[in-house]
């Protein structure tokens, strides 16, 4: 009995306790489907997943040693979105629910005073002037800001207009025409276009025209994105790289719709080589972007696989020039993909990448960054002492545009292993330089090295020297009585005259071709041009890569051989350099190399590797590439040589090479231009008997090659005995400083 009554005790508890749990379980139930059921659902909507692209970091750039030239920085930017503002409860709705645009005018305009306050600038790329009377700005607006302005006119019905640099006032629509209750077609001004931005905006009418500009440019901008439908994925950036101090304002003073976050920029590391290694930006308009596209859509047309392809989209940083540019596709790397989820109040609640973003590779370069330092130091000093020999203050005043190039190559692969120009910038100082820079008549932006091309002078003879002893017309112990004043056959009154002669009415009398280029008789090149003819003169000219295409990954002006027009024959003169014919610094540095090589041209590069960001493959290393061949005996290499080796041991140049470290051999130039001083052009190749470097340089104005040669042997000196600064050995388990 008493077994029973613990029995039922046990049982009535047991129902109890089910019977609680069944009626707390539905008084939840009730909690959250009725009482708060609609803030549950209202929050469970509200949870949203938004797909975002993750930049990927871009590729490092390294010198032929490892020494890093260009890296990354990781900087904090602003940006403002929209629909992150809450509204504001205090404000009284009106008609189109004009509360969140009021809202939103009023979070950024409290945004854009805190940027004026911390002294912070920004930009929009809207075409009207800042302050009111308002006017148009197209002619100061890039190619890219006119077509999105365009679009943006055409996507409200305002105007349907093509804007273009020259366009003074886009013409307005129907629906802009009763706007303004306007019964004929009329030109839309800046101040009506303000005025409509104002309304679709929601813009208070209390703001001044300061605020509303501001906002409205913002906005503008902010909108645009919207419009690309897919070709702008980045947001407007207010302003980069702001402080901690600004950030904490910023999260501390609930800026509603304020975004902070991250991103790479390039950071430089060296202050030389700044016409080599090139900036990044964005894209700036339809025809760059196809371009950096064409590889993609080619593809897709192909019907192939176009994932190893990049897509560029309209806001993505890109190189724009020199090496970025060039290996735009190893250094940009892969963007990743990330899963965003916030909340009713716009806080992240959960991050998933769903592809992880692949940094760019590591571009290894051919150049030696220290040496590049040794070549632009010692060519900004040559330069500058050509300078300091104006005569005149007119020739002072022309001095002031003057420039020039030096360039060296390794004679076993034709790798580039520094190439200055003059004057020249520093990337690192770019932004803070740039008005300075942007006024300086000498153009120090133009990589002279790969961009300008000059007449070659006397540098051309022993490339003449080879065409006429390879083509027969003399042999290296050949002897042509040389007169001093050379003259075209059946035409007395077309001559060619010797620099001796023109001195002193002197000649060389008879001399072989090693003896004229070690004088650089104009005679006896005269001669060997005639003979050759200009046909046969070209021919050479283009296998030693003189007006052609260097296989440099950079861009490069071709310069150009001359061209005989019909009844003319300018052989004789181009062929000791003269004629129109023009070549740039790095063509003459690698033509002597082919010369001393023994004919075979190799393509002259910039790239030594590439490999992937973490080290663990080689994605691409560079095999030389011959371009051409020059047919060429030893016994024409050995005299051309000796003429060049002879200059410099006892010519004009035997002064300054009583200072050179290793023999060589070397050839001056100078080209006349216009009325003002000849360009000075030197060539030369070092040691003489196994060479390993090939060099050329030109002053502009420089009056001749022979004024170059202590800049020369400079560079050379520098090669074979580098500067120990920057190499310290340390013991065993010490740390370097």
């Amino acid at each position: 009995m008493e077994h029973e009554k613990h029995f039922f005790r046990r049982s009535n508890l047991l129902i109890g306790a089910y019977l609680l749990c069944l009626i707390i379980f539905v008084g939840i139930l009730y909690d959250a489907q009725i009482v708060n059921g609609a803030d549950y659902v209202s929050q469970s909507t509200i949870q949203i997943t938004n797909t975002q692209t993750v930049e990927s970091f871009r590729g490092i750039i390294t010198d032929r040693n490892g020494k890093v030239l260009v890296s990354n920085r990781e900087i904090y930017t602003l940006t403002f979105d929209p629909d992150e503002v809450k509204d504001d409860p205090s404000l009284t709705p009106g008609e189109n629910n004009t509360v969140h645009s009021e809202s939103v005018a009023n979070s950024l305009l409290r945004l854009l005073r805190l940027l004026q306050q911390a002294g912070l600038e920004w930009e929009d790329g809207l075409p009207v002037t800042m302050t009111a009377p308002y006017s148009y700005t197209f002619s100061e607006a890039s190619g890219l800001q006119r077509t999105w302005f365009q679009n943006f006119l055409a996507d409200r019905d305002w105007s349907s207009t093509e804007i273009t640099s020259a366009t003074k006032l886009p013409l307005m629509s129907e629906s802009v025409q009763k706007e303004f209750e306007l019964t004929t077609s009329s030109a839309l001004s800046a101040q009506q276009l303000i005025q409509l931005m104002r309304k679709d905006f929601g813009i208070p009418e209390d703001y001044s025209d300061w605020e509303a500009r501001r906002v409205i440019g913002v906005l503008y901008e902010v909108n645009l994105r919207g419009l690309a439908k897919g070709a702008a994925t980045v947001p407007y950036t207010l302003t980069e790289d702001i402080s901690v101090e600004l950030i904490s304002i910023l999260n501390d003073g609930d800026f509603s719709g304020a975004i902070v976050d991250s991103k790479a920029i390039r950071e430089y590391h060296t202050d030389y080589a700044a016409h080599i290694l090139g900036r990044v930006g964005a894209i700036q308009d339809k025809e760059e972007r196809d371009t950096l596209n064409a590889p993609y859509n080619t593809a897709k047309e192909a019907g192939e696989d176009t994932a190893g392809y990049h897509y560029y989209m309209w806001d993505e940083q890109v190189g724009k020039n020199g090496v970025e540019l060039a290996f735009e596709s190893y250094l940009r790397g892969e963007d990743g993909t990330r899963l965003i989820t916030t909340n009713q109040d716009g806080k992240i609640t959960s991050e998933l990448y769903s592809i992880e973003p692949q940094p760019g590779g590591t571009v290894a370069l051919t150049i030696d960054i220290d040496f590049q330092a040794q070549v632009e130091a010692a060519l900004a000093k040559g330069v500058e002492e050509v300078k300091s020999g104006a005569k005149n203050e007119e020739e002072e005043k022309r001095m002031e545009r003057v420039g020039g190039a030096a360039v060296v190559v390794s004679v076993a692969d034709s790798s580039v292993l520094a190439m200055a120009t003059y004057p020249t910038y520093s990337q690192r100082t770019y932004a803070e330089d740039r008005e300075e820079l942007d006024q300086n008549p000498a153009s120090p932006y133009t990589n002279r090295a790969l961009n300008s091309a000059y007449a070659p002078g006397s540098t051309f003879k022993p490339m003449t020297a080879v065409a006429a002893l390879e083509s027969g017309i003399i042999t290296p112990t050949t002897k042509v009585n040389t007169l001093g004043s050379w003259r075209y056959p059946g035409d007395p009154n077309s001559y060619a005259n010797c620099w001796l002669y023109n001195s002193s009415r002197g000649r060389h009398g008879k001399i072989n071709v090693s003896e004229a280029i070690y004088h650089s008789c104009n005679y006896f090149f005269a001669e060997m041009g005639y003979q050759l003819t200009m046909d046969g003169l070209n021919a050479y000219a283009a296998n030693f890569g003189l007006g052609e295409h260097t296989g440099i990954e950079l861009g490069e002006r071709v310069g150009a051989r001359h061209e005989n027009q019909p009844g003319e024959d300018q052989a004789p003169w181009a062929g000791f350099g003269q004629a129109s014919q023009e070549y740039t610094p790095l063509q003459l540095a690698n033509y002597i190399a082919t010369l001393v090589r023994g004919g075979e041209r190799l393509d002259a590069h910039l790239l030594k590797n590439v490999t992937a960001y973490d080290g663990s493959s080689v994605i691409y290393e560079h095999e030389p590439e011959a371009l051409s061949v020059v047919e060429m005996s030893e016994e024409t290499l050995a005299a051309v040589k000796k003429g060049m080796g002879d200059l410099v041991t006892k010519g004009s140049i035997a002064k300054d090479f009583a200072n050179c470290v290793v023999t060589a051999g070397a050839k001056t130039g100078s080209a006349q231009v216009g009325e003002q001083n000849a360009n000075g052009v030197f060539v030369c190749f070092a040691p003489f008997d196994d060479p390993e470097i090939a060099v050329a340089v030109v002053m502009e104005q420089g009056r001749s090659g022979a004024a170059l040669a202590a800049t020369a042997v400079e560079i050379i000196n520098d090669y074979f005995t580098p500067s120990e600064i920057g190499y310290t050995v340390a013991p065993e388990g010490v740390l370097l400083p």
